[in-house]
């Protein structure tokens, strides 16, 4: 990789090579902080503290408290790049629970009481019983697959900072969170996890890094924020929205996070799912039924020599 740098911009990176087919040197571009959030395919059902996995363009909401009766739901939508539509129903209707995986192959955990350690995976139209947690919570955070899953933190309704990491059949014990927290976001994979922001009880900045078998301290985000949704991978993380009323976005890079393009309506509370250059947010807290869509700019550019 290498640094491409303007008088006017410090911040893009790709990639250089020379082209001898046309001659010309060309680069892979990819902004760091340049995305920017437009409207999706609204819920079909309104909700938020609900779960989401997989992509933009095949993305999975699941579980929550419908708005305005404020129930918790077993709902699941699944959205195409444009629309929303109605997908197989968890077998136990929760909120305030985690999720991890794809559209095919999604992975739901934890929730509140008396729902706090069940599991569930979903094959693309119906769900089904999995491994149940070792420590029943909800309010935590998830990340990784469906085969190789990652739940970290949450109340019980003491705050935990355990970690368990799922194979497709039982939940084991991992290592503990540095910071034992609540109400925060997660994203990567098992052993390449990031654990965002929360409660402790108070509101934190906190980010961490887990490597399959330990956490240790990142970059600290620059909005202290909890309720949040996240995105990506430990070295190309997404946050966005949070409590009370947040539309801040940031970008993590694997060391430190930059600002990103804020959301059209600042939510908490809200599910997440997609890539940091590919992210999609839906529902939670006054914007119980919106979707939006983060793009970067990216792409290939010729010079000529």
């Amino acid at each position: 990789m290498a640094r491409l740098t303007t008088s006017a911009d410090t911040t893009n990176v790709g990639s250089v090579w020379y082209n001898s087919t046309i001659n010309r040197l060309q680069y892979s571009y990819s902004g760091f902080g340049d995305g920017t959030w437009s409207a999706g395919g609204a819920l079909s059902n309104a909700r938020y503290n609900l779960a989401g996995t997989g992509t933009q363009n095949a993305g999975l909401a699941f579980g929550g408290r419908l708005f305005p009766t404020f129930v918790d739901t077993s709902c699941t939508e699944e959205y195409n790049g444009s629309s929303w539509s109605a997908g197989g129903a968890l077998i136990t209707a929760r909120s305030f629970l985690a999720g991890a995986g794809t559209q095919n192959e999604g992975l739901a955990f934890g929730g509140v009481s008396p729902n706090g350690s069940c599991t569930e995976e979903y094959n693309g139209s119906a769900w089904s019983a999995g491994g149940a947690l070792s420590t029943a919570r909800y309010n935590l955070a998830g990340a990784g697959t469906q085969n190789a899953g990652l739940a970290f933190g949450g109340r019980t309704p003491a705050i935990v900072g355990s970690t368990e990491e799922y194979n497709g059949t039982s939940w084991s014990a991992g290592g503990a969170l540095i910071n034992a927290r609540w109400r925060f976001a997660g994203a990567g994979t098992q052993n390449a996890g990031l654990a965002m922001g929360g409660r402790t009880p108070s509101f934190v900045s906190c980010t961490e890094e887990y490597n399959g078998t330990a956490w240790s301290a990142g970059g600290a985000l620059s909005t202290t924020r909890y309720a949040s949704a996240g995105a990506g991978t430990q070295n190309e993380g997404l946050i966005f929205g949070g409590g009370p009323s947040q539309s801040c976005t940031e970008e993590y890079n694997g060391s430190s996070w930059s600002a990103g393009g804020s959301l059209i309506t600042a939510r908490g509370n809200l599910g997440g799912a997609g890539t940091q250059s590919a992210g999609l947010a839906f529902g939670g807290n006054g914007g119980y039924s919106c979707t939006e869509e983060y793009n970067k700019i990216s792409g290939i550019q010729t010079c000529t020599l």
